[in-house]
């Protein structure tokens, strides 16, 4: 969304973190002292200064989760850069309950990547995601289909999951009808999104089309085991502990079993014949160790996994590329690795055809 959709005072807002987030490093660990993780890695100024900002502000899970998705919403377009459309922006509807948007820059030989934004099943949309979406589609040159699904509490689990399903047989369905060679589809997902698409590769296991890569960016793996950057990082302002259990209160219906691999996919019996992953981790981000041990399981099943890891970030720092250039450098290194992968692949078709 453009500068038009904001308030002045939202206006001044952004223009004074975008104002803070450039001062020399010096200034801004004076402001706000970087923290350092217990494995040595020391938190970008950046994010710092903006971490130190967001101590003080309300917590939206304070607030009825209507109440909350408008105001982290207002607060996701606020944070996002602002980036150049793609040449092709299409709303499809699958149903009333499933909702996408295709971004093509028209060489959709490269594939497609069917995205499932954050926000803990409870928050987070289509819109609040646009820039990341629009990132991965110009830095890939990838079509990428941001999908809307249902959310918690109106729709809980499985509702998300049914509709991942839904959005990959349409896109499946459809690819051939916008250049996409359907064996060349990525999933990937940030947040609860990472959970999502880890998910649907386990529902889709065996099937005769499958997706080539999963890409499971600071995902939610297991809500049985608390593992110790849980404890750790559990006051962050980026995603705290009160929060985590604010999601899952929200997602889970009264006696859901979170062992359910649909709910825990690192829990699945197997994780043998999966597509290979790439899972990208924040040092300071309280989802750091579940992604880790999935990604340790992934390839002790035998399944390639190359984890990237930010060692200076914190939970969700693709949301926040406009207020912070440290973000914005490491969403590129994502894209530029998932950009990397769909070459490797692209250039193995090449040999085997």
């Amino acid at each position: 969304m453009s500068g038009e959709h904001f308030t002045l005072s939202q206006s001044f807002q952004r223009a004074l973190l975008v104002f803070l987030s450039r001062l020399p490093a010096s200034l801004q660990r004076m402001l706000a002292r970087p923290a350092t993780n217990t494995t040595g890695d020391a938190m970008a100024p950046d994010v710092a200064l903006l971490m130190k900002l967001g101590e003080s502000g309300p917590d939206y899970s304070d607030l009825p989760p209507a109440e909350a998705r408008a105001t982290t919403e207002r607060d996701l377009i606020l944070f996002a850069s602002r980036v150049e459309p793609c040449v092709v922006e299409e709303e499809i509807e699958i149903s009333d309950e499933v909702q996408l948007t295709r971004y093509s820059n028209g060489t959709p030989s490269r594939g497609l990547i069917l995205f499932f934004h954050g926000g803990g099943f409870v928050i987070g949309s289509r819109a609040s995601y646009t820039a990341p979406a629009r990132m991965f589609a110009h830095g890939t040159g990838a079509d990428v289909v941001s999908v809307e699904y249902r959310l918690a509490p109106d729709a809980p689990f499985p509702a998300a999951q049914d509709d991942a399903v839904a959005a990959w047989r349409y896109v499946v369905e459809h690819a051939a009808d916008w250049g996409v060679d359907p064996h060349r589809i990525v999933v990937a997902g940030e947040s609860a999104g990472g959970n999502i698409a880890a998910v649907l590769c386990q529902q889709v296991r065996g099937e005769a089309v499958q997706p080539m890569l999963q890409v499971l960016i600071q995902p939610v793996t297991d809500l049985v085991e608390h593992r110790p950057s849980q404890e750790e990082f559990a006051g962050s302002p980026a995603l705290s502990a009160k929060q985590v259990a604010w999601f899952v209160k929200n997602y889970l219906p009264e006696g859901t079993n979170p062992a359910d691999p649909r709910v825990s996919p690192y829990r699945a019996s197997s994780l043998a014949g999966l597509p290979p992953a790439i899972v990208n981790l924040a040092g300071f981000d309280p989802l750091h160790d579940d992604g880790l041990a999935y990604a340790t399981s992934l390839l002790e099943a035998g399944v390639p996994a190359q984890v990237d890891r930010e060692p200076g970030q914190v939970h969700g720092y693709i949301s926040y590329t406009a207020v912070s250039p440290s973000c914005k450098q490491a969403t590129g290194r994502l894209v530029a690795s998932i950009s990397a992968a769909l070459d490797r692949t692209e250039h193995t078709a090449t040999k085997a055809s």
